[in-house]
This record gives structure tokens, C-alpha cells and sequence, in this order.
């Protein structure tokens, strides 16, 4: 089973959670990465910043309409 590090940013504002990715990103450098979400500009703010690193994630909107994004750091 993979091991995630988990950036939980339900509930926060802009630009906040996509601050908080980038941290995790920086912090633990090739961990992957587990980003859950509910705001859905929260999603694409987030898949932004990863296609401007030149990096790839995996979104799922889960059953509870929020997302994760997990993606390689």
C-alpha cells in the first residue's frame, strides 16, 4: 500500500490550499502526495499549479462531492 502525505485543505480559501500543496511538493520531494478538496475552483487552482511544474496528478471526486488529487512531488 502506498504511503501519501495528506494535505487536507476542505474548508479553506484561496490562495491558501494551492500554498499548501506547493509546501508539501517542496517538503517531501518524491512522496506522493494525497490533496482533499471540496471547492471545485479549489481543483483546477490546484491541477494549475501542477501543469505549471510540468507535473501530473489523478483526480477523483469522491461519493461526499469532494475531491483528491494525488500526484508525485
Amino acid at each position: 500500500m502506498a504511503e501519501y502525505v495528506e494535505v487536507d485543505v476542505r474548508g479553506l480559501s484561496c490562495p491558501e490550499p494551492v500554498l499548501l500543496a506547493m509546501d508539501a511538493m517542496q517538503d517531501h520531494p518524491g512522496k506522493l502526495i494525497r490533496v482533499l478538496g471540496d471547492e471545485a475552483h479549489t481543483r483546477k487552482n490546484i491541477e494549475k499549479m501542477l501543469e505549471y511544474e510540468n507535473k501530473s496528478g489523478q483526480t477523483t471526486v469522491r461519493p461526499d462531492g469532494c475531491f483528491e488529487i494525488v500526484f508525485q512531488a
